[in-house]
């Protein structure tokens, strides 16, 4: 009797054991298939600073990603500082897409200490010294100029970074990440030709954009237009009075007759060398709303980095011809 209760009880030992073992590589099992997809969505979690990285992390991961932009229309990089509930989401993602090149400067130490735990990854980070172009004392610390999206080519590099950051964190999706990438690559060729052939029409004594800040400078020289903001390449730097009667001169000697503004940016600095001017006799009109910092409202043709380049290039061009 006892020899039957001994074996007895070894059966439900080996049986516990079996389930514990069973049990043990199913999460094991789990473990791994969350290493490159993560969350009961099997989408990897991405978070990015800019509405431009997020469309673009978009466009190259395709339903395999699930991103979450921490700046939406109307907003400044170069202001921005993250609140608790974004530091909980760059806490959560798989991957953290940045521009890089001090655009958002209040961020840095945040970065610095996410990266020790996941990818952590700078968009501008493949760019050579040569196609960067310099900042200024007003650009926040920065040695180089962070609007880096106006210079289409050069947003493509930054495509190929999210496009190779993808493969190498899912190398399971990697035939999807790279076939995406490929075909929005084309789309944006498109658009930097359109880009050209538009600024192209118009007269080339007209081709001076004034913005509020100093944003456009990849752009003037990617598509030749001479470019000059109110401000330095920061929207943090400060400007003055004498800031303000220098650029009313300008406009004054050149004859411009359409300034801009932009959707991250007061207009009232703008507005106040429009007055100038006029108090000399030369009337300057506001050309439109550029988008340079952020893109459109989300689900809007602007909300689109191709949609938002686009907008700007018509803009440009309709009111300085």
């Amino acid at each position: 009797m006892k020899k039957s209760n001994r074996t007895k009880s070894a059966v439900k030992r080996l049986i516990l054991a079996l389930v514990f073992l069973t049990m043990t590589i199913i999460v094991l099992s789990a473990c791994g298939n969350g290493a490159n997809q993560s969350g009961q969505s099997g989408k990897l979690k991405i978070t990015t600073t800019t509405g431009m990285i997020a469309d673009a992390v978009k466009q190259v991961g395709g339903e395999y990603v699930e991103v979450t932009g921490l700046m939406g229309a109307g907003i400044d990089p170069h202001l921005y500082k993250a609140s608790q509930g974004d530091v909980k989401k760059l806490d959560r993602a798989d991957i953290i897409f940045y521009n890089g090149l001090h655009l958002e400067g209040k961020m840095g130490e945040i970065f610095e200490r996410l990266e020790k735990s996941k990818p952590v990854v700078a968009i501008s980070s493949k760019l050579e010294e040569s196609q960067l172009q310099s900042g200024s004392a007003a650009t926040g610390g920065a040695t180089h100029d962070p609007h880096i999206w106006f210079n289409v080519k050069l947003w493509m590099t930054s495509v190929e970074v999210i496009r190779d950051t993808l493969v190498e964190k899912d190398s399971a999706n990697a035939e999807h990440y790279k076939a995406n990438a490929a075909a929005y690559l084309v789309e944006l060729q498109k658009l930097d030709v359109y880009a050209k052939e538009q600024i192209a029409i118009i007269p080339e004594k007209n081709r001076i954009l004034v913005t509020a800040h100093d944003a456009f400078g990849y752009f003037g020289k990617a598509y030749g237009m001479t470019v000059t903001g109110l401000q330095g390449m920061n929207t943090m730097s400060e400007y003055g009075s004498k800031d303000v009667s220098k650029l009313r001169d300008y406009l004054v000697e050149n004859e411009i007759k359409a300034v801009f503004i932009e959707s991250s940016v007061s207009p009232k600095s703008i507005e106040s060398v429009i007055e100038g001017a006029k108090k000399l006799g030369h009337n300057v009109t506001i050309g439109g709303q550029l988008y340079s910092d952020a893109m459109g409202d989300e689900g809007t043709p602007d909300g689109t980095y191709i949609g938002m380049v686009k907008h700007n290039i018509d803009t440009i061009v309709k009111s300085l011809m």
